[in-house]
């Protein structure tokens, strides 16, 4: 079935029951979504014939869900599943991406607080090749990550996204591929995009989660097999200066998983071997889980 608007990669949708190929139009003007933000989403990756973690991602969007006031509608169970039957309809030769979402159609109070019995469920699947692990660059930015008294930070809301993008764009116009974006005190919180470690003197160190940013399901997952290797990671705040003076800085995220950072500021940096190491047993780990 088809019902799309603008063309995009190969893309799957499941919405109301049936799936959908293409860029579905599944909001309107007045959906409150579309109006007021009201959106939660997860992601997870396929790969290589796995998708690590999916269990976890799947069970995080419906307690992002809960945190943003709507009522999820499917298990983390039925969200794995019905992934695993839309995967079967692309050729297993590139990457997808896999984004269950929730919405709420319609408003409560004045229109503002959404009504959660309007929550609406899509999972949407669609070609994303992994990015190159070479590394990439990062530059402070000016603008900062929200605090949980003025941002629903503790779930994976859309309506996050337009400041990170906002980092990303001015950190572009100065020449970088990424954002460091600090927290309401000044100590890094993460990149625009992911989480963020660095090491110094063969110490792994990442910024503590005080409820400005995710603690990542890949950085868990990461901090999880380094510390099995015999790395462990010390969460603890982390200042510019310290990321400035490291000895190696990696990121993690699901879109791109573990990627070193090869410059932040005016200092270049060489992808090291602890940052290695940990692409290396997070891709043996994904291999070694089951396919589905």
């Amino acid at each position: 079935m088809t019902l799309a608007t603008a063309a995009q990669s190969a893309t799957w949708t499941f919405v109301d029951g049936d799936w959908y190929e293409g860029n579905v139009a599944i909001l309107g003007p007045r959906s409150h979504a579309m109006w007021l933000g009201t959106s939660v989403f997860d992601g997870a990756r396929w790969f290589e014939g796995v998708a690590p973690d999916l269990d976890r991602h799947a069970a995080r969007v419906n307690a992002s869900a809960i945190a943003l006031g709507l009522k999820p509608s499917m298990s983390t169970e039925k969200i794995v599943g019905l992934t695993w039957d839309g995967l079967k309809k692309f050729d297993g030769k590139t990457a997808v991406y896999i984004r269950p979402m929730y919405w709420a159609e319609h408003g409560g109070y004045m229109g503002v607080p959404a009504d959660p019995a309007s929550t609406r469920f899509c999972l949407c699947l669609y070609e994303s090749p992994m990015i190159s692990p070479a590394g990439f660059s990062v530059t402070v930015s000016p603008f900062r990550r929200p605090t949980i008294e003025t941002m629903p930070t503790n779930a994976k809301a859309g309506c996050l996204y337009p400041n990170n993008g906002r980092a990303i764009l001015e950190a572009k116009m100065r020449g970088f591929d990424n954002a460091l974006v600090l927290d309401m005190l000044g100590n890094v919180a993460e990149t625009g995009t992911s989480n963020i470690f660095l090491v110094k003197d063969g110490h792994v160190l990442t910024p503590a989660p005080n409820g400005t940013f995710l603690s990542g399901i890949t950085r868990s997952r990461t901090m999880t097999l380094l510390g099995e290797y015999g790395f462990k990671t010390t969460e603890k705040t982390l200042s510019v200066r310290d990321f400035l003076e490291a000895d190696e800085i990696f990121s993690t995220g699901n879109h791109s998983k573990v990627v070193p950072v090869t410059r932040i500021e005016d200092r270049n940096l060489q992808p090291g071997p602890v940052a290695k190491k940990a692409r290396e047993l997070y891709w043996d780990w994904a291999h070694s889980t089951s396919a589905g």
